[in-house]
């Protein structure tokens, strides 16, 4: 288990390029960080949009069938080593991709360490406030 500098779990937000790259390649830098999240080494940070974003790209690449899906699923309604905030966070701070906000919001209303993305908008601000923002290859060599 990787602790962060307040002696708690690190608590993390996947972006959705990174979190869909790990049912194409479960092998890959994105299958080790949901590995990562399984075997609670680290803590998924979620929000309901960015839930809702996950689940609609995987149901649009046609994932409504799969074992990984349900299995995704069940472990999101059981709050399986997952932090979830309800409460709603408004912040503009990707001025190039509004939408990716919603993963800065998410990591501010969760107290997360780290954003793990390959977005290159996201990456630009390298951190927001006190979270890191980091492609997956750089987050992995944290472990």
């Amino acid at each position: 288990m990787k602790i962060n500098r307040t002696g708690k779990k690190i608590k993390v937000v996947i972006d959705t390029n990174v979190f869909i790259s790990s049912f194409f390649n479960r092998n890959g830098t994105p299958g080790k960080i949901i590995d990562l999240w399984k075997t609670e080494k680290i803590v998924l940070c979620i929000s309901s949009p960015v839930l809702e974003e996950y689940i609609e790209v995987l149901l649009r690449l046609g994932f409504n069938e799969k074992t990984d899906l349900k299995e995704l699923l069940e472990l999101f309604q059981k709050q399986f080593n997952i932090s979830a905030s309800l409460k709603s966070v408004k912040i503009s701070a990707v001025k190039k991709d509004p939408e990716d906000d919603l993963f800065i919001e998410c990591a501010v209303a969760n107290n997360a360490d780290y954003i793990v993305t390959g977005d290159k908008h996201l990456l630009n601000l390298g951190h927001f406030r006190n979270v890191k923002i980091l492609p997956p290859a750089d987050f992995v060599k944290l472990f």
